[in-house]
């Protein structure tokens, strides 16, 4: 890669040009460590929380969880969408569209924070009952979520912020601020768990706390860069034909993140049904889980930024090459930690409970998920660069068919006919594989890439 290309700016990381690994790998990198850190947020809360209050508050901050990624995951379609044009903006080399199309999302997310904190608050405990959560961890489930709900805001302009800054290539200070923001969040949980005993409401505030301080710290950076993305307070207004392309790109995704939380609720409400310990057992093993999911979803996101800029800059053919480099990259990666999570699976769930039950709870999802997690990866890796290149829809009704209405049909139709908790945990690898095959399928012939015909992709 050309040194004029990439450090002309430190700011700004062009990826038109030079070695795709390298590129994708410096790139992902500093994602998979920030969503690891961001990660740590919720584990750090469970770990903490399952030690010093006990495997009921484990449950209840467990049972909130769907509900917190289901409001979370609407907000981040928004990032992406912002994300996709402002990549392939900056690709096409237009700072005017960059500058409109960065404040034209911060505006958005002000807004959609506002109105996603409100409805948190007010509707936490008409949601977590109809999710079936027992009466015996309901009031702190409750407590948690309003309290988590109440700091939504600064989550969502800090996603919006960071996916600003990753459709630059500026994949580091994300990175920074949520290693600081994570520390923060650790010391705040001994502090208001341990030393004040507050309970699930200290966990909920030292998150909210932590979120806050990495929005401030990242919507400080943006009004402060040198570069065609700094934000300027004078201009922050909403361009009307931008914020149609943000949504057209974005809201496909919005819903398909929705959605498929929404399936999560509902297979947290089936969970429910076998008790706080099921819950915990679940609860403790979707933490881990994070920290094996996060980093595919990071070189999805790596990849859809690729894409962008590439789409952009006219680069058809990099497209594909960059895509099968991903694809490989992301598959040895879960298969590798796959293996690891297995081998080391009861003292990964000792971390959270001394609960034998608890833990062989997390040791039964884990049978079903770590072998499988290669397809999950896959999947995304494709959906990322079918997305980057401004297909928000293809991508979206694949993920809601394996995702999201697979799933109702099979907890409504098979789940019946199995007396465990078993036919629960298997319906995540059943659905990842119906979603592999049909994204696959997609990718190889539909027509995702401008001007493309067949021969592209052969």
């Amino acid at each position: 890669m050309s040194k004029t290309k990439t450090k002309k700016n430190k700011t700004t990381v062009l990826m038109t040009e030079g070695n795709i690994w390298k590129l994708l790998i410096l790139f992902a990198l500093p994602l998979i460590l920030g969503n690891l850190l961001q990660q740590m947020y919720n584990t750090a809360d469970s770990i903490i929380v399952g030690n010093f209050v006990g495997s009921n508050g484990l449950a209840a901050v467990g049972s909130g969880s769907s509900l917190i990624q289901l409001i979370i995951a609407f907000s981040q379609g928004a990032a992406v969408g912002a994300g996709v044009i402002v990549s392939q903006s900056i690709g096409a080399k237009k700072s005017d569209t960059v500058k409109k199309s960065v404040h034209t999302a911060i505006c958005i997310s002000v807004i959609m924070g506002i109105i996603l904190s409100v409805i948190g608050v007010i509707f936490s405990r008409i949601l977590l009952v109809i999710m079936k959560t027992p009466s015996d961890v309901l009031d702190d489930s409750v407590l948690y979520l309003r309290i988590f709900s109440a700091g939504l805001i600064f989550n969502v302009i800090y996603n919006m912020a960071t996916g600003i800054l990753n459709a630059a290539g500026n994949s580091t200070k994300p990175l920074q601020y949520l290693a600081i923001a994570s520390v923060t969040n650790i010391v705040l949980d001994l502090l208001f768990i341990r030393v004040f005993k507050m309970g699930v409401a200290g966990a909920a505030i030292a998150t909210d706390i932590s979120q806050a301080l990495s929005c401030v710290l990242a919507v400080g950076y943006l009004l402060r860069v040198k570069s065609d993305y700094k934000i300027n307070i004078k201009e922050l207004k909403i361009d009307k034909a931008i914020a149609k392309e943000i949504i057209r790109i974005g809201l496909p995704t919005a819903i398909q993140n929705a959605v498929i939380s929404f399936s999560n609720v509902l297979v947290q409400s089936s969970v429910n049904a076998y008790g706080s310990t099921a819950m915990a057992g679940y609860t403790a093993y979707l933490k881990i889980d994070g920290f094996n999911i996060l980093p595919v979803l990071s070189i999805s996101m790596a990849v859809t930024t690729f894409t962008g800029q590439n789409v952009g800059a006219k680069n058809l053919k990099r497209v594909k090459k960059g895509m099968y480099d991903a694809l490989i990259m992301c598959t040895i990666y879960t298969v590798l930690t796959g293996v690891f999570l297995l081998s080391l699976s009861h003292q990964i769930l000792s971390l959270f409970t001394n609960d034998s039950a608890v833990i062989e709870y997390g040791q039964l999802v884990m049978k079903y998920f770590c072998p499988f997690y290669f397809m999950l990866g896959i999947l995304n890796t494709l959906a990322g660069t079918v997305r980057g290149a401004g297909k928000g829809v293809p991508p979206m009704l694949i993920l809601l068919f394996s995702m999201c209405i697979f799933r109702i049909f099979w907890i409504k139709l098979a789940l019946p006919f199995f007396s465990t908790i078993d036919g629960i945990f298997m319906l995540y690898p059943i659905s990842w594989s119906v979603g592999m095959i049909i994204m696959i399928i997609y990718t190889r012939y539909g027509k995702w890439l401008p001007q493309e015909n067949k021969k592209n992709l052969d």
